[in-house]
């Protein structure tokens, strides 16, 4: 097994140690988003602004699109989900 070693010289540097621990909790965040949000959209047709209806032709389109750019951001950062 690998072993990684995170060094930070000071307490000041806490907000950068936070955001190195956190990294793992903002991957599960963005899936969330995109599996039970944005996907329940577009293949099942699920709305989350009127719960318990069919999503509209709308909501549909912009889920598609913000499934769209919320891959491209991740890939331009060198990203992926799977």
């Amino acid at each position: 097994m690998a072993k990684v070693i995170l060094e930070f010289d000071a307490v000041e540097d806490q907000e950068d140690i936070r955001t190195a621990l956190d990294g793992y909790k903002w991957k599960l965040a963005m899936w969330d988003l995109d599996q039970e949000y944005l996907r329940a959209t577009t293949k099942y047709g699920k709305s989350h602004i009127h719960h318990d209806k069919e999503a509209c032709d709308v909501e549909d389109a912009v889920a598609e699109r913000y499934r769209n750019i919320l891959r491209e951001i991740l890939s331009g950062y060198g990203l992926v989900f799977d």
